[in-house]
């Protein structure tokens, strides 16, 4: 039997966003991971307080607190991907301790910036948000590292094989319709 997990790419409209999306010139630049379909929960590195861009680290997120509620207008593009019982607990279970050791964990700026230059950088335990994305689908047997880019930018995920497109604009959109559902 199978189970799904979400992707879920965005963009919000933060002033960190814009410039992200003048320089690289990608619709989206946030990537998050969810579990359960009306994404009430999702999974990221980002910023740790919606009013402060520069302290971040990993987050769980939602469309109902945080920086996605203070920014209602968020674009996103959400995925699905049929996974294994096997590989949805395993997923769950390495989330769950990152949550619960979240202070352990910090936001890759670094890796970004020279991500930005083309320059692959790793930290311990520490990511930005499709580097965090990416590292969960390969520790979990989800998706091979060598089917995804050393720099994996959120757009990439729009093209994983296998990975159905569910959803296209406002998050609090969708939120609402699964609610209502």
């Amino acid at each position: 039997m199978s189970k799904t997990i979400y992707i879920v790419i965005s963009q919000t409209g933060t002033a960190l966003s814009r410039i992200l999306k003048f320089i690289t010139g990608a619709k989206y630049n946030h990537a998050s991971l969810s579990l359960v379909p009306d994404l009430s929960t999702m999974y990221s590195f980002g910023r740790t307080n919606p009013y402060n861009p520069f302290h971040g680290g990993f987050v769980t997120e939602s469309p109902h607190y945080g920086t996605f509620k203070r920014f209602s207008g968020t674009k996103v593009e959400v995925l699905s991907i049929s996974v294994s019982e096997g590989q949805y607990t395993n997923l769950e279970q390495m989330l769950e301790g990152m949550a619960k050791n979240k202070k352990r964990y910090h936001y890759n700026y670094l890796g970004l910036f020279l991500a930005g230059a083309k320059i692959h950088y790793r930290q311990a335990n520490s990511y930005y948000c499709s580097e965090f994305v990416k590292e969960m689908l390969v520790r979990n047997g989800i998706r091979e590292a060598r089917d995804l880019a050393d720099i994996v930018e959120p757009m990439l995920f729009l093209t994983l094989p296998n990975a159905n497109h569910v959803y296209s604009g406002k998050l609090k959109d969708f939120a609402n319709k699964k609610a209502a559902d």
